[in-house]
């Protein structure tokens, strides 16, 4: 697969380094005992992946590139980050919008995938699926998606990923990657076209 990698840390500043390339400006570890983190990051086209397990909980500064966004989720059954004093559930996701900065921290053990794409893209493909004008998140949000959406997600996250730290020897050309790709983009459309956006302030859903 393009540009993939798996890396196991044991030293906090070492993580914190691998970290920089998912946004991550400043990391502090603030609990006590043995560091263990596992990092995954798969490159394909446009759009990016990558897989977190973390121990020891911690705080971090993020701080998102102008044009592209993020979208955060939980794997398996591990608590996942908290975004901006945002929590997320077992059929939620986070998304943060192009240029966004925030803290995100961790409480204990973690377990959370991210996808970054190109901000532009998603919009672009998001009208011509849906035929009308496509808003792209532009600030930090919680979607509660329905299970069976949450699970197609979860599994095209779960199926890249898996490839690279089984370090799996089959063949993903250009053309399987971008055709993984497109999966991705289309999911997420339906994600954000058809869930619900919970309100930061409120919990409750947003219009």
């Amino acid at each position: 697969m393009p540009r993939s990698i798996t890396s196991v840390f044991s030293e906090a500043e070492d993580f914190a380094v691998a970290m920089r390339e998912e946004g991550c400006l400043s990391l502090l570890v603030t609990g006590a005992g043995q560091f263990r983190a596992r990092l995954t990051q798969v490159a394909l086209q446009s759009l990016r992946l990558s897989a977190t397990d973390e121990r020891l909980p911690r705080i971090a500064f993020v701080a998102l590139p102008a044009d592209t966004i993020l979208v955060s989720l939980p794997r398996g059954r591990g608590a996942a980050p908290i975004w901006g004093g945002i929590t997320i559930g077992a059929d939620e996701i986070m998304t943060l919008g192009a240029g966004q900065r925030l803290h995100m921290r961790t409480d204990g053990p973690c377990r959370w995938g991210s996808i970054w794409l190109p901000a532009a893209e998603l919009a672009q493909y998001g009208s011509a699926v849906t035929g009308a004008p496509f808003p792209v998140p532009s600030a930090a949000r919680r979607w509660h998606l329905r299970p069976a959406t949450m699970r197609h997600l979860r599994h095209l996250h779960s199926a890249a990923i898996g490839l690279v730290e089984r370090r799996s020897s089959a063949v993903i050309d250009a053309a399987a990657a971008h055709g993984l790709e497109q999966q991705f983009i289309y999911a997420l459309i339906e994600c954000l076209s058809r869930s619900s956006a919970i309100s930061r302030k409120t919990g409750a859903s947003a219009s």
